[in-house]
């Protein structure tokens, strides 16, 4: 574990929580609490439990039932990181960065749940500089990944659907950025004005590689779902449409196949990359949208 790596787990320790002792009946919070021990390079709690720290700088907190989340695979995550690194997707990140620092106080607190390559913690992390950050992910090589993306970023494997291991009300931000996520569990974690926002694509983005491709669509229905999912534990603030037009060339455009849900789904890749034009233009549209915790 690098210094850096270190001191991110450090400063968010305390807003983690053992998910041992959550299973537990009538759990303290005080014994709950996690602390890190570098000496051993673990998380403890006040009962005993412990929680390595890999060499690669994160923490597993998944514990428990079997996950049935599919995490993102290393080819996935490699593909994301070289499409990213081109600022294909800088707009949306400048968008999302927007939302999360709005009204945040200085020294906040940012959770990303399904982090992936860490790439939007690490753009709001660079614009914040006193706040610290978690970047949750159920993939061991997003994990990986993500607590190398910034120096204030700490990484956690853990599964969202089977509980977020973060103090009740701990948490001023929280995002999501084209991840499942749990909005009771989001609820839970955050601050009574914090903000949860969430960056979902609209059925614009990427259409013109939809078809050629035979990707995954985005489900028309989603901003419905995705309300009906909110309703109850959060109230809509602001939602913002992200537009603009990517010229791909063909590389950039088997990262994208590679590295989303089309990955699991498509084939014949190769053969279809074949007919496209050697650059192509690409719509980039995506709803940046935040929310509070409702009344």
């Amino acid at each position: 574990m690098s210094p850096a790596e270190h001191s991110a787990l450090a400063a968010v320790a305390g807003l983690l929580t053992c998910p041992e002792c959550v299973r537990l009946p009538r759990p303290h919070e005080n014994d709950s609490a996690l602390t890190l021990e570098p000496r051993d390079r673990a998380l403890r709690c006040g009962r005993g439990h412990s929680f390595d720290v890999a060499r690669q700088g994160y923490v597993s907190l998944l514990t428990g039932a079997s996950t049935k989340m599919i995490g993102d695979s290393a080819a996935m995550l490699d593909a994301r990181a070289t499409f990213q690194s081109g600022g294909h997707f800088a707009p949306i990140a400048d968008a999302v960065t927007r939302a999360v620092t709005a009204a945040q106080r200085p020294d906040g607190s940012v959770l990303e749940v399904g982090a992936g390559t860490g790439y939007y913690l690490a753009a709001v992390l660079d614009a914040a500089p006193s706040t610290v950050g978690i970047g949750l992910d159920v993939a061991k090589p997003a994990v990986r990944r993500c607590a190398r993306s910034h120096p204030r970023a700490a990484a956690v494997l853990a599964d969202a659907w089977l509980g977020v291991p973060i103090r009740d009300g701990a948490l001023d931000r929280v995002l999501s950025v084209f991840a499942p996520r749990n909005p009771g569990e989001i609820a839970r974690i955050l601050a009574d004005n914090g903000r949860f926002v969430v960056a979902t694509p609209t059925e614009r983005h990427l259409g013109e590689l939809i078809g050629p491709l035979d990707m995954v669509r985005v489900d028309p229905d989603k901003d419905r779902r995705l309300d009906n999912a909110m309703s109850g534990h959060f109230e809509p603030v602001e939602h913002t449409l992200v537009e603009y037009p990517m010229t791909l060339d063909r590389s950039d455009v088997a990262n994208v196949v590679g590295m989303g849900p089309s990955a699991h789904h498509t084939t014949a890749t190769d053969a279809r990359l074949a007919h496209l034009s050697q650059t192509v233009e690409v719509t980039a549209s995506v709803v940046v949208a935040s929310y509070r915790p409702a009344a």
